[in-house]
């Protein structure tokens, strides 16, 4: 049973960094094709952030990513980062982790098979 658990989530003024990790317990499906970020703000639906190819590390970002966020991963950890800097209030919401084995779908969260329990991040203005 995979499970994830999502860390690292706090309280940051805006241009400021925090680094987000999901560890993944139990082992990851064979068929792993991605882990990614996505993030829920309030009253909002969930949006994905970042995804990377667990086999061979290519990155991918959403928008709300790209220029500020790099995703990493340590497949002898069963671990994925999200490393955030230069952030914003908007960039506030609940974070969470997922794993996928659909081929050439990591902005789908549809598409995601394992979901962690997600983590908080807050940014004040």
């Amino acid at each position: 049973q995979v499970q994830l658990v999502e860390s690292g989530g706090g309280y940051v003024q805006a241009g400021g960094s925090l680094n987000l990790s999901c560890a993944a317990s139990g082992g990851l499906p064979s068929n792993i094709y991605v882990m990614g970020w996505f993030r829920q703000a309030p009253g909002k639906e969930r949006e994905w952030v970042a995804a990377i190819s667990w086999r061979d590390g290519i990155q991918y970002y959403g928008d709300p990513a790209k220029g500020r966020f790099a995703i990493s991963r340590d497949k002898a950890k069963n671990t994925v980062y999200l490393e955030m800097k230069s952030l914003k209030p908007e960039d506030t919401g609940v974070y969470y982790c997922g794993v996928s084995t659909w081929f050439g779908t990591w902005s789908n969260q549809a598409k995601y098979d394992y979901w962690g329990q997600g983590t908080q991040v807050t940014v004040s203005s």
